[in-house]
């Protein structure tokens, strides 16, 4: 086992920071020795905050300061996570039309093909840390999708497409942001926020 290069800690101000500084040379940046999808699945989507942006680009926020304001992320993590989905093939970047210089961000078919893992991540999170905040419904018929993500009624599991997200009964009005107001009524997957 090779033995990692010793810390240059000449420049550290506090323990919390050679405790971060340890951390992540002990971790790596990569998976690049695991010979596993997972793990290169994981360099993709693994890092914190790129998961809720998937979630939110599923939801239809599409422009930068609408991530931002909605997860309330810092801008220069946003910035770093939105070009990363980009340059791995799951965010597509193109011209806001709707304001100059700007850009909007949509699922890219790969970006999409994360709906079943990113449904299943809301499932375990809901049955076992805290109870999901929305509802998801085939849009075509309005049932409640089953823990697979399935329609009990039609037995079909739903592209995201065609799949409704309504706020639960009680839940969802503790934020104002924009993003947080339209989704208080019920709105398809991938169907941009409008705004």
């Amino acid at each position: 086992m090779n033995e990692p290069p010793p810390l240059d800690d000449s420049n550290i101000s506090s323990v919390t920071e050679l405790r971060a500084l340890s951390f992540s040379e002990m971790l790596g940046k990569d998976y690049e020795a695991q010979d596993c999808s997972l793990a290169r699945a994981l360099g993709v989507i693994g890092e914190r905050w790129t998961l809720l942006i998937v979630r939110d680009a599923f939801y239809g926020i599409g422009r930068f300061n609408d991530f931002q304001a909605h997860l309330d992320i810092p801008r220069a993590v946003l910035s770093d996570r939105l070009a990363g989905l980009v340059e791995d093939g799951v965010l597509q970047r193109r011209p806001d039309p709707e304001h100059a210089g700007r850009h909007v961000y949509e699922l890219t078919a790969a970006g999409r093909d994360l709906w079943p893992a990113l449904y299943a991540l809301l499932v375990w999170g809901d049955r076992h840390r805290y109870p999901n905040s929305r509802l998801f419904k085939h849009a075509v018929c309005g049932t409640t999708l089953d823990e697979s993500g399935r329609c009990p009624a039609c037995g079909l599991t739903p592209k995201p497409q065609d799949i409704l997200t309504a706020p639960r009964r009680g839940r969802g009005k503790t934020r104002d942001d924009r993003v947080a107001v339209a989704l208080r009524r019920p709105h398809r997957l991938l169907e941009p926020i409008a705004g």
